[in-house]
């Protein structure tokens, strides 16, 4: 009997607690589902930017890190696009890009991607044909019909109301005050806006869907034929080979399941994504007043200094229809970073059209300071005060469709004189001093006042040049300013073009241009770093209240139904963006009421 005990002990423990099974404990594979949806902003976020929201806000960083992570994950056996939605604002090619780069190095892994589209509109077709297979839904379709620049000019609009728009430019193509002062586009700007179209459609679209589809044998002139005969029911789509599958949401995982042969696959929604945190109304308003301090580690660092929107003097942030870059805002941000000894190189990330000059001028004055190596990195938009802050950088990336160049100045005031006069409101002024009514909205510029004006404006312009000039050639570009009045006098490039003519130095995403900054702090490329993401998000009580405009455009149910009316929303964000630069002589900046779609 004793002999026995230690078999009927090790029977009492099998049923106390029974053996599991690897195989019980092994987690199913996935499909890791990603929601592409909005404008993919830039900007960078954080815990307090999420307080207000239904879920926590993503930038497009987070969005493709996401897709990195899913392909480095071992139990992700495929990638699943939901794409809904999108507006990629002005010009979207380099948010494109970013994506398209993401979802072609998940495939390098052997992964395959899969893109849900439930009606396809224009550029979100370049994300999903990226993957492996589109699918769409029986009641979709697809309107990829080219690419359709429009832009505004007020000036009978002003002539009607007695307003006149009274500028100054540097440059022949510069642009921007056209608007203001014409009717139709002057011959120089139509052809540069032809040159970027050229481009855009024949590079950044037609290639890419020839590139993306070569199982249909395409070449250029056929997707041309395509684009032109469209829009098309899905049925015809497929017919055509723009689609691999008509198919709703809840067959999508039936049918990677059929194609990638691993057997019975989890789809994970939202795949890594944050989760909001659970507050009740007193937690809430706590953390708005007093949001959670960053928390700071000893690991190595790369800051990514983030410059999204117009550029303005003062701390800048949201408006009511945009955001702005602050330069009080963006030089602590940079003074962060320089004095943070576990930074060891600085990507500057900006998606500006530019604005004030002077603001542009003590960005790029506190990265020239900086002893630490900066690489700039162009999104979407990266052009006049946008394209000086990035001369202060050892190398500067473009995406192949960002919109780059425009060097030059412009200057000028929007005059209300007249209108007033109209309604029967006099004005008298008493003055001292010749010019002393340079900044009156109320009359045009006198002859003395619009030399001095021009005087200051040549004197930005021949800055914007030196600098432009110095940047390159410290790069290695061999330019001179004859070769560079060329390109400057306020042209726009895509970056294609740029890359080219010598005005940036790479092609590539922010991930390349992180990967240079490794090189140039002597990391290795397999080093994991942690990153300083500047400007911080601020707190949401003041985003509420804060700006130069005193609202946000969360602040109320006018200004988000406006911000979902594309016509709209175009017009009101030149009317903000005058408002925000109304302090400043020299502006450098692109049009705001030019929208590609």
């Amino acid at each position: 009997m004793l002999a026995r005990q230690p078999l009927v002990i090790v029977a009492l423990l099998a049923v106390a607690f029974p053996v599991v099974a690897a195989d019980d404990k092994k987690e199913p594979p996935l499909i890791a589902h990603i929601a592409l949806s909005g404008d993919l902003d830039e900007a960078p976020t954080g815990d307090a930017s999420s307080l207000l929201a239904s879920e926590p806000e993503e930038n497009l960083k987070q969005k493709v890190d996401r897709i990195a992570k899913a392909k480095a994950d071992p139990k992700v056996k495929a990638l699943l696009l939901e794409i809904h939605d999108l507006d990629l604002g002005l010009f979207g090619f380099g948010k494109v890009n970013e994506v398209r780069a993401a979802v072609a190095d998940f495939r390098k892994s052997g992964k395959k991607a899969y893109a849900y589209v439930e009606e396809i509109g224009g550029l979100d077709y370049l994300i999903a044909c990226a993957c492996d297979q589109v699918i769409i839904p029986e009641g979709g379709s697809f309107g990829l019909t080219g690419l359709h620049l429009e832009m505004s000019f007020y000036k009978d609009l002003f002539d009607k109301v007695h307003v006149k728009g009274d500028f100054l430019t540097m440059g022949e193509a510069k642009g921007a005050v056209e608007p203001f002062t014409r009717t139709e586009m002057s011959p120089e700007n139509r052809k540069q806006y032809n040159l970027v179209l050229d481009d855009l459609y024949d590079r950044g679209i037609v290639e890419t869907i020839v590139a993306s589809r070569p199982a249909q044998k395409w070449d250029a002139a056929r997707v041309k034929a395509i684009i032109d005969e469209a829009p098309y029911t899905t049925k015809k789509a497929k017919e055509l080979g723009l689609v691999d599958h008509v198919a709703y949401f809840d067959s999508a995982k039936g049918l990677i399941e059929a194609d990638v042969k691993a057997g019975d696959l989890k789809l994970e929604k939202d795949y890594q994504k944050p989760q909001a945190p659970k507050m009740d109304a007193l937690d809430l308003i706590m953390k708005m007043l007093s949001p959670p301090k960053k928390k700071s580690s000893k690991k190595t660092k790369i800051a990514i200094i983030y410059a999204v929107g117009g550029i303005e003097t003062g701390k800048g942030g949201q408006g009511l229809f945009s955001s702005s870059v602050g330069s009080t805002t963006m030089v602590e941000a940079i003074r962060e970073a320089e004095k943070d000894s576990t930074v060891k190189a600085i990507v500057l990330r900006v998606d500006s059209p530019g604005g004030s000059a002077l603001a542009s001028d003590l960005i790029w004055h506190e990265l020239k300071q900086c002893k630490k190596p900066i690489v700039a990195s162009m999104g979407d938009v990266a052009a006049s005060g946008g394209y000086y802050i990035t001369m202060s950088a050892r190398k500067v990336f473009a995406e192949p469709g960002t919109l780059t160049g425009s060097i030059g100045v412009l200057g000028g005031k929007i005059v209300i004189g007249g209108v007033l006069d109209w309604a029967g409101v006099k004005t008298e002024t008493l003055a001292r001093g010749k010019n002393s009514g340079l900044d009156s909205m109320y009359h045009p510029f006198s002859e003395g006042e619009k030399k001095a004006v021009t005087a200051t404006m040549q004197d930005v312009y021949d800055q914007f040049l030196d600098k432009a000039l110095a940047g390159r050639t410290a790069n290695g570009v061999k330019m001179d300013k004859a070769r560079l009045l060329t390109l400057a006098g306020g042209r726009i490039w895509t970056g294609r073009q740029a890359k080219e003519a010598g005005l940036v130095d790479a092609l590539g995403t922010l991930d390349d241009a992180i990967a240079e900054a490794k090189v140039m702090a002597r990391l290795a490329a397999s080093e994991e770093v942690d990153y300083l993401i500047l400007p911080e998000p601020g707190n949401p009580l003041e985003s509420l209240l804060g700006g130069k405009l005193g609202l946000n455009g969360r602040a109320g149910d006018l200004f988000s139904l406006l911000k979902t009316m594309p016509e709209a929303k175009a017009h009101l964000r030149a009317a903000e963006n005058l408002l925000r630069m109304r302090g400043d002589r020299a502006w450098l900046v692109l049009p705001y009421s030019v929208r590609v779609r």
